[in-house]
């Protein structure tokens, strides 16, 4: 419990940093997402996204659903999403990802994007989507791969960032969490990796029967 606090703590204080650091070394790569997901999303759909930050995601794919239940478990992060010119289908909300408070088959589709190799339990995460996911719902989770970084480099970076309060708990390579996901109740629909600060897997997939 105390990781996952501190992990908290870090993301609460990252928020004033959050956009420009995003822009800075992975603006393609989110404008390539953008387009991706608004390529699979529909009108009718009511879309949950976990993890938001500060409302990237949902506000760029707001046009192309019907509402988005942005959540995030870090105040200070949905706080700054808050303060943006939001539109009128888009709701941000405080979450734990871990344990959703939402009904099950709510919605139509679940975003979760670069959270999953950073949560200290993303098979119990999994679990929850499923549950609010309505029948053959979609997944869209992409995530950053640091699997391709060998055992000393990969302690070394994780030592620094943990210093300062951020922890990774995951290490995949591209089809390991490709691999990842299926194992977890979901059929594969399609996966990519888009050039990012790391390499990063954009991944689509439906909720098994």
């Amino acid at each position: 419990m105390k990781k996952k606090q501190d992990n908290k703590n870090f993301w609460n204080r990252y928020a004033k940093l959050y956009d420009f650091e995003i822009h800075r070394f992975n603006r393609s790569a989110y404008s390539e997402m953008y387009r991706l997901m608004s390529a699979v999303l529909t009108r009718e759909m009511k879309v949950l996204e976990i993890a938001t930050g500060t409302g990237l995601i949902a506000i760029n794919i707001a046009d192309s659903v019907q509402s988005v239940e942005a959540t995030d478990f870090s105040p200070k992060m949905i706080e700054a999403a808050m303060k943006k010119n939001v539109p009128d289908n888009v709701h941000f909300s405080v979450e734990d990802a871990s344990a959703l408070s939402f009904a099950a088959q709510t919605f139509d589709a679940v975003i979760i994007s670069n959270a999953l190799h950073i949560m200290p339990d993303p098979e119990l995460v999994l679990m929850n989507i499923k549950r609010v996911l309505k029948p053959n719902g979609l997944l869209i989770a992409p995530t950053f791969s640091h699997g391709h970084l060998n055992n000393s480099t990969w302690k070394l970076n994780a030592f620094v960032l943990r210093i300062i309060g951020f922890e990774t708990y995951s290490k995949w390579k591209p089809k390991e969490y490709v691999s990842f996901i299926s194992e977890n109740g979901f059929s594969i629909i399609n996966w990519k990796v888009l050039k990012a600060a790391f390499p990063l897997v954009y991944l689509e997939a439906k909720l098994n029967d």
